[in-house]
């Protein structure tokens, strides 16, 4: 079977199991978690659990950690898996987090997802919210509304990048590589060395061309130790 690049991640999983994936990318809640998660697949699972299930606590520790973590997610995956999104409440998350993000530019892609009109994070008594705490300074003239104080936002939530970087994988790779293809497939082939080059694609959301060229440095580099 040819191989078909994709971006979106394999499925939605039970909230148990994204809650390992959200501990596993390094946001503190008491679960296990799931070593060397997929970053960006648990953050558009995140995203989609705090719009449309409206699990408030996922969504602030998630915003909490693109805040801290923005430098290391791999901007060009995130935006092609959240552009194939049609959940309008989804969209209008990451064209906010797109404005809150805007100093790194990578992430201005995301404001073209969505042009409607704004949308209040909580369906009903949002504007009351607002009128009586203010609005979250994050998310002031994006399309999202949310009132002061809504979205969680305590440091000891959330692992800081050298904490981070000394158990996940993926994520020490993007130090050292930078948050690019590239990282992801030397990760997947660090993981298990004799994986095809279609697999090894197909682990980092990759073009097959891409996770060639890493396959021969990796077995380069590994033939010479």
């Amino acid at each position: 079977m040819a191989y078909s690049r994709n971006s979106q991640p394999a499925r939605r999983p039970t909230p148990g199991a994204l809650t390992g994936q959200m501990v596993g990318i390094g946001m503190n809640f008491a679960a296990t978690p799931i070593p060397d998660a997929n970053i960006e697949d648990t953050l558009l699972l995140a995203a989609e659990a705090g719009m449309i299930d409206g699990d408030l606590r996922v969504l602030g520790l998630l915003v909490h950690w693109l805040e801290v973590h923005q430098a290391y997610v791999n901007v060009d995956r995130l935006v092609r898996a959240a552009r194939g999104q049609t959940e309008e409440r989804v969209c209008a998350f990451w064209a906010a987090v797109g404005a809150m993000l805007q100093k790194d530019r990578r992430f201005s892609r995301l404001r073209t997802l969505y042009d409607g009109p704004c949308i209040d994070l909580i369906p009903v008594g949002t504007a009351f919210l607002v009128a009586r705490h203010g609005e979250d300074e994050r998310f002031a003239g994006t399309p999202l509304q949310v009132p002061s104080g809504t979205l969680r936002r305590r440091k000891a939530d959330i692992l800081s990048p050298v904490q981070l970087a000394r158990q996940h994988a993926g994520y020490r790779n993007r130090v050292l590589f930078g948050p690019t293809w590239r990282a992801d497939v030397w990760t997947a082939l660090e993981a298990e060395p004799d994986i095809t080059v279609s697999e090894a694609a197909r682990r980092a959301y990759c073009a097959f061309a891409t996770a060639w060229q890493v396959k021969q440095d990796f077995d380069l580099l590994k033939a010479g130790s």
